[in-house]
């Protein structure tokens, strides 16, 4: 059975080319999701892979409408081949119920790997080359260490409140009692 998922990314846009595109390649039963970018819940993608059965297709537009991301697109497709159904991405040309297909799909999918590989390289070699010239990463402590030696005796002298050390220093409750444990 050829299975439709169509679906935009704002509530002003329109389906009708995805809904003709997809009633044009045969699909018995479309399912149309319009949500907000924000709103991560996809009801009609969950009832759509619900209804595929095993030899199913589920037919898309493109393949950004079926995932937001290429981690996602990837999940999704591996989780379509345990359940024995293909995937045909219209406006792509990707089927993998064929070889070529399944080829095209996974060579994207391995370069998408490779640039997230290359991107972690790049970050490791520019914190190490800010490092050695004295950088350090993160957010920048708001006490130095002689205001935490400070607090600490403040703290250990039980006259003191923890809302009145944190006023001192200017610092929240929470950051005085961090700096006690």
């Amino acid at each position: 059975m050829k299975i439709g998922y169509a679906r935009t990314s704002t509530i002003d846009q329109n389906l009708d080319l995805q809904l003709d595109a997809l009633t044009q390649a045969g699909c018995e039963k479309v399912y149309q999701e319009k949500i907000s970018s924000v709103n991560d819940h996809r009801s009609e993608l969950e009832n759509c892979l619900k209804a595929l059965r095993e030899g199913d297709t589920l037919y898309i537009w493109r393949l950004d409408r079926l995932g937001r991301s290429l981690k996602e697109l990837i999940s999704l497709v591996n989780q379509l081949q345990e359940m024995g159904c293909e995937l045909v991405s219209i406006k792509e040309n990707i089927d993998t119920s064929t070889p070529t297909g399944k080829l095209a799909f996974h060579l994207f999918a391995s370069l998408a790997e490779f640039e997230r590989e290359l991107i972690r390289e790049r970050t490791q070699a520019g914190l190490l080359s800010a490092r050695a010239r004295g950088r350090m990463g993160g957010r920048p402590q708001k006490l130095t260490e002689t205001e935490k030696v400070m607090i600490r005796q403040l703290m250990s002298d039980r006259s003191n409140s923890p809302t009145d050390i944190a006023k001192r220093f200017g610092v929240s409750r929470a950051t005085v009692y961090s700096v006690t444990r």
